[in-house]
Formats: structure tokens, C-alpha cells, sequence
């Protein structure tokens, strides 16, 4: 059995600590700067990668005894993944894990946009009884999903909404027509999403191919009045302005984001100060049960590496050949 330490980029979950620790001691980073964690690399086998810390070529130059890396999420694009292929290295990551953490999430925030939830707890605070017949609040059932991006968590999405009586569209150029319409799905290009769609719910991976893929040209064809909820990654939307601009002429009602480009976000942006914004830090996915699902599947998987094993879920398979 390998021995070594095993280095973390941030806290990791309890199940992960049992799993991995009998191949070493586990040592958390204070912090991701080079001069703080390129030192304690030299003797490490093992490295989880939390958040978006960056694993760069010359990280693993530091770290010449490392066997496996463990991505503690799905995303995987702040790990150089060919530098650690030539090295041998399989980098483990967690697809479906958080699945249904998400899913869940997205339709909370269908929810409470729809329902205007922050808006009737504050009114309701400040004493506004008379609101209640001044405004009103949105319905699902009868509504239109788009969902953008269908694969685990898009799918999780449309049986949760399901019950609901929502139309449902999917865009996702990767994923058969014929799987979603095995899940009562329409598949429509993304502007006949964009244009149809009372809710858009981004679930898409973050690749080079759709960085930028809402843009302002894309939210031109929104419907007026739609409600826009990312919670895959910030850099699918083009910018914060776009967003802005698309709540202040109407043609959003609402938005909800939980990720961000950077991350953390400058909070100076004026979209902050929007009462249609709902927002929170890259969270919304880390469930109890979802945390544990991830730092399960991904320790499991490290800890068959380092016992010579095949894991269930590499990036770079060809590692093995």
C-alpha cells in the first residue's frame, strides 16, 4: 500500500478522512498560493482539489510522488489535466454525485423567484399589508422550462419539474433528441429556448467551445419576462452587465446565480443592489447528503488508485493503458 501524505486544497468531509487516511497523514492547505502549497508536495501521493484551485504543470512539478488527484466536484477545468496525463497521473472527479443537489436547488429558486418569496417577506416586515393587492405572484404549472445543458443534472431537473405541468425544451447538441424524449423533453436549438422559455435553467459543463454561450446577442431573444437561474458555471454567461441590462429593460423578471466569474465577484456591481437578483456563493449544490455523496465517490476512487485498482471515474483513462 502507498504511503505518503495526502494533500488538500481546503476542508474535506469526514468520509474522505476515513478513506484516505490509512495511506497517509491528510494535510490541509491555510491557503492555494504557490509559496504555501508547492512546499508540502514533495512527499505527497495524493492531492483533492476543492473549489477552483488552480493545479497547474508547475504544481506537479513540486509534488514528484504523486499517484492521484481527486477533484471534488464534477468540473475538472482548473486541473491541467494533460501536464498530469503525461505524468501518469489519473485525476478522479465525482459525475452525478451532486446531481440531484443542484436539480433541487434550481427548482427552489424557480420557486421562490416565481413567488416573489424575498419580495413578500419584506413587505410583510415592513408592515405593507395592502401589497397583497398591489402585485402578484407567478405559477409554474402551465409554465416553459428551458433547460440548457441535459445531461445528469438537466435530467434530474425535468422529473423534478414534472409534476409541476410545465412545458419542458432542452438544448444540448451533445445528448440525442431521443433521450429526451424518453424524458418527455422537447429538443430545441437555443434560441427557440431562449425565445419560448418562461424559466432558463443553465446546467451546462464549462468548456472552451460554450464560454460566453449567453451572451447579449442570445438575450435579445428572450421571452419578455422570463426568469434566468445559473447555477453550472460563471463563465457561460458573458458578463454580469448582460444580465443587468436584460433586468432593466424587463426582459428578465428575475435572476438567480449561484456561480460567478471570478469568484468571488467584485460586489461593487450594480446587479447586486438589484431587488431581482437572487444570489449566493457557489453554495447551493453543497448539501449534506450531496458533500458526502462527493467526498465518497471521489476518496473511494483515490484510495483504488493507491492500491493499485482501477477507479470508477478518471478523466484520463488512458493512464491505464
Amino acid at each position: 500500500m502507498a504511503q505518503g501524505s495526502i494533500v488538500c486544497t481546503g476542508p474535506i468531509e469526514g468520509v474522505a478522512r476515513d478513506l484516505l487516511e490509512p495511506f497517509g497523514e491528510i494535510v490541509v492547505a491555510p491557503d492555494t498560493t504557490s509559496n504555501t502549497l508547492l512546499p508540502l508536495l514533495d512527499p505527497a501521493i495524493g492531492l483533492v482539489v476543492r473549489g477552483e484551485s488552480i493545479i497547474q504543470e508547475s504544481t506537479l512539478d513540486a509534488a514528484p510522488n504523486l499517484k492521484v488527484i481527486g477533484r471534488s466536484g464534477v468540473g475538472y477545468n482548473n486541473v491541467d489535466i494533460v501536464a498530469a496525463t503525461a505524468r501518469k497521473i489519473p485525476v478522479i472527479f465525482t459525475p452525478g454525485a451532486g446531481a440531484r443537489a443542484v436539480a433541487e436547488a434550481a427548482m427552489t429558486w424557480m420557486l421562490a423567484l416565481s413567488k416573489r418569496i424575498v419580495f413578500w417577506d419584506e413587505q410583510m416586515k415592513s408592515g405593507n399589508w395592502r401589497s397583497r393587492h398591489e402585485t402578484k405572484s407567478g405559477d409554474l404549472e402551465g409554465a416553459t422550462l428551458g433547460i440548457v445543458g441535459f445531461g445528469r443534472i438537466g435530467q434530474q431537473l425535468a422529473k423534478l419539474a414534472d409534476p409541476f405541468d410545465m412545458t419542458i425544451l432542452a438544448y444540448d447538441p451533445y445528448v440525442p433528441a431521443e433521450t429526451m424524449i424518453a424524458c418527455g423533453v422537447a429538443s430545441v436549438s437555443l434560441e427557440e429556448l431562449m425565445s419560448q422559455s418562461d424559466f432558463i435553467s443553465l446546467h451546462a459543463a464549462a468548456t472552451e467551445e460554450n464560454r460566453g454561450l449567453i451572451d447579449r446577442d442570445c438575450l435579445a431573444h428572450v421571452k419578455r419576462g422570463a426568469y434566468f437561474i445559473n447555477l453550472a458555471r460563471g463563465d457561460l454567461v458573458e458578463s454580469l452587465e448582460v444580465l443587468q441590462e436584460a433586468l432593466e429593460d424587463g426582459r428578465l423578471a428575475g435572476v438567480g446565480l449561484d456561480v460567478f466569474l471570478p469568484e468571488p465577484p467584485a460586489m461593487d456591481h450594480p446587479i447586486f443592489q438589484h431587488p431581482k437578483l437572487l444570489s449566493a456563493p457557489h453554495s447551493l449544490a453543497s448539501t449534506t447528503r450531496a458533500m458526502y455523496r462527493i467526498f465518497e465517490s471521489m476518496a473511494k476512487d483515490m484510495a483504488a488508485v493507491l492500491q493499485g485498482e482501477r477507479p470508477r471515474f478518471v478523466v484520463n483513462p488512458e493512464v491505464f493503458d
